[in-house]
């Protein structure tokens, strides 16, 4: 098996939401396609993989750097003993001759790739992404269907607290039971008032988790800890900078529900540094640590055996990113968990077209490899022209 070609490209991912740190109004993606020599139904097996929101697209560092790296190389030192692309060695290929930390811009790249060489190698098995996952790393074992909560409660001055209601109740006649929405980006004072209002929608406080995206100041989030402790909520996510784990010890030695952090940790020593320094508690908290931005599936495989090794359950994670990738890694490791977007970051947000969230969970797609495909939209518009161009 053989890469023939790899092509990307930056995609816009705008809209008019914001968190209390960023808007997206100018956010962009890279989207890659790894082409290779593998036939399967007489086509050539192309692999698709793109990093997340939230960040930008990488296209030099790709065009540059990774794809001439993969190119250049032997082929047959990216193969594994069965003579199938080998996403560990590719990975190993796409890091030569790059120093030791900063991560940060490189591994969104890294992941882009990394996600496409797996769907490759998943489509030239024909097996669904999860069932690799589950058989290389989890002794074969899966879940059938994935706890999901919907990504959502932006900061949107057209909705008002009136429309982050309804979109709550949206959520719930969907069909889930754990929803999110986003704090920090206004006083406290006026947080506690979207966060009453949505309790009222979704019950109790276990159905509801906050988000402030890491921008309240260690004080900030200690007051917003204070005042919600009472509602019992799922999880404070991110309530300070993500390198701060000073900070991050006090809060959980403070704040009695669980807080979740990871998803701005890009590799597996800032994951060890946080789980070593940042007082979080195996037995509550939740680790969200991103698969396109952590260097991607592979490094990401490789955090969550690190956290067994430190006491931590696989079911303590659940990927960011809102993705097909986070719900496949989610069944194939038995992990606690995924989230979606079904209304923001279209077309790569959520899963299939075909999903269905029954009681708060979702199945993966039966389908070869991750199932990018049975979203009509990213394919038309962003996949398919890059097999035809």
């Amino acid at each position: 098996m053989r890469i023939t070609k790899i092509v990307e490209t930056s995609a816009p991912m705008r809209s008019s939401i914001a968190n209390a740190v960023i808007d997206f109004s100018q956010m962009t993606i890279s989207v890659v396609a790894v082409f290779t020599d593998a036939l399967s139904d007489g086509k050539p097996v192309v692999g698709f993989g793109f990093n997340s929101n939230g960040r930008y697209a990488q296209g030099g560092v790709l065009r540059e750097r990774l794809i001439p790296r993969i190119l250049d190389a032997e082929p047959d030192t990216l193969l594994d003993d069965g003579g199938i692309l080998d996403p560990e060695r590719i990975h190993a290929c796409m890091m030569k001759n790059e120093k030791p930390g900063g991560h940060g811009e490189r591994a969104f790249a890294v992941g882009a790739i990394d996600a496409a060489v797996w769907d490759a190698v998943a489509k030239t098995l024909e097996k669904p992404l999860y069932r690799l996952f589950a058989e290389r790393y989890n002794e074969g074992r899966f879940d059938a269907k994935v706890p999901v909560y919907p990504g959502g409660g932006y900061y949107d001055a057209e909705k008002g607290i009136e429309g982050l209601t309804d979109e709550m109740q949206g959520y719930r006649d969907a069909g889930y039971t754990l929803m999110k929405m986003k704090v920090g980006g206004a006083p406290l004072a006026d947080d506690l008032k979207r966060i009453e209002a949505v309790l009222g929608v979704v019950g109790a406080g276990s159905n509801l988790a906050v988000d402030a995206n890491a921008g309240l100041r260690p004080e900030t989030a200690l007051e917003y800890a204070a005042a919600m402790a009472p509602f019992g909520l799922a999880w404070f996510e991110e309530p300070v900078d993500p390198l701060d784990f000073a900070a991050h010890a006090e809060i959980c030695q403070t704040y009695p529900g669980p807080i979740a952090v990871g998803e701005n940790l890009f590799s597996l020593t800032d994951a060890r540094n946080l789980l070593r320094h940042g007082g979080m508690r195996s037995d509550r908290d939740w680790l969200q640590f991103d698969p396109s931005l952590c260097y991607g599936p592979t490094e990401f495989i490789r955090i969550v055996k690190m956290a067994q090794d430190l006491g931590w359950s696989p079911k303590r994670h659940g990927p960011h990113g809102g993705q097909l990738l986070g719900l496949h890694l989610a069944a194939g490791l038995q992990l606690g968990g995924t989230e979606t977007y079904p209304l923001v970051f279209q077309p790569f947000g959520g899963f299939g077209d075909d999903a269905v969230i029954e009681d708060g969970n979702v199945r993966p797609p039966e389908v070869a490899g991750s199932g990018l495909e049975t979203k009509a939209k990213l394919y038309n518009n962003f996949l398919k022209p890059l097999l035809d161009g």
